[in-house]
Parts: structure tokens; sequence; C-alpha cells
């Protein structure tokens, strides 16, 4: 009986240190800020290399930020021919850069990358185009579906949406023609 006793005060102690451990190691996302510096240099050196082997130049800025690493490459002429057309070279080469920091670490990463700007400047731009159609929803009362968008694309317009009283979205659809969709509330 004394044995299980002790048996069971050791396995609550080991999961309170665990707990413990977990608590003091998890940054603002979950996820340990010293990871994501460590996932942020091994994207940043990633970067460097490719920009190295296209000849492109390019200043890269690490970050962390809301729980994930945020790299950025600004300063070079070229780097809009790595944003591509709407962004979907930039969204491919995000997605690379997150393996090869998988590679390294065994962990799945959810950097995100940003070129020449290009993703805040769309931020601001769907941050208005989900309040204005929000408020012309609201005046209207009729739904409005959106063009087809990224996960990213969606996420900033949804969150933009939910800042006007009185109307409501979801997104619609499968990738890549999955779109936001404002109704009134």
């Amino acid at each position: 009986m004394a044995d299980t006793i002790d048996t069971i005060d050791a396995e609550e102690n080991s999961a309170s240190e665990v707990e413990d451990e977990a608590a003091e190691t998890e940054g603002k996302g979950g996820v340990d800020d010293d990871v994501l510096v460590k996932e942020g240099d091994i994207a940043g050196d990633y970067l460097e290399r490719l920009l190295d082997l296209l000849d492109y130049d390019g200043d890269i800025d690490l970050d962390v930020e809301a729980g994930r690493a945020i790299v950025s490459i600004d300063g070079g002429e070229d780097l809009e021919k790595l944003v591509g057309p709407r962004g979907t070279v930039l969204e491919s080469l995000q997605e690379l850069t997150r393996l090869a920091v998988q590679q390294e670490t065994g962990s799945r990463s959810r950097l995100m990358l940003d070129i020449a700007g290009w993703r805040a400047d769309r931020r601001e731009e769907l941050r208005e185009l989900g309040r204005s159609t929000a408020e012309t929803v609201v005046s209207s009362g009729e739904r409005v579906r959106l063009q087809p968008m990224s996960p990213f694309e969606r996420k900033v317009v949804h969150d933009a949406v939910a800042a006007v009283d009185g109307v409501k979205s979801e997104s619609e659809g499968e990738d890549p023609k999955r779109r936001v969709v404002i109704f009134p509330a």
C-alpha cells in the first residue's frame, strides 16, 4: 500500500514538474521564444543562401511576434520577382523556408515570410477591403462574396469584418477558390 502511495505521489510530482517547465518555457503563442529565434536564424541562413544563388541583394530581418518567427527581406531591386503575382511566389518561398526549418528542427514551423514589404502592404489593403465591404453590407443588408483568397488574406479580412458591428463573415469553398462571405448579423 505504501509503495502504491509513493508511486502515485511520484507520478503527480512528475506531471506537475512537466507542467511547470512547460509554463516557464512557453512564450506568447505557446512556443518558447528561444525556439522561435532559432527558427528565424535557420530561415535567415536558408534565405541568404537562396539570395546568393540568385545573385539578388536583400537585407534579412528576423523578429518574433505573436508566437511566430517573422522573417523579412528588404532592400533589393529584384525582390518583387520573389513575390510574384498576388504573392504566389512568396507563399511558395514561405513554405519552402518552413520545410527547411522543419528539416533542421524536426518540428513544423509557423514562420511568416515577407518580401519587399508586400505582405505588410497587402495586409493594409485587405483590412480596408474588409472594413468597407462590411459597412456596405450593413447599409444594404445584402451578403457579399469576395474573390478567392489565400488563408493569410482571408484571416486579415475576417479580423477586419469582426471589428464592424452588425455583420459576420465566414469562408466558403475549397482551396484555391476559397473565399470570404460577409453577411448581416
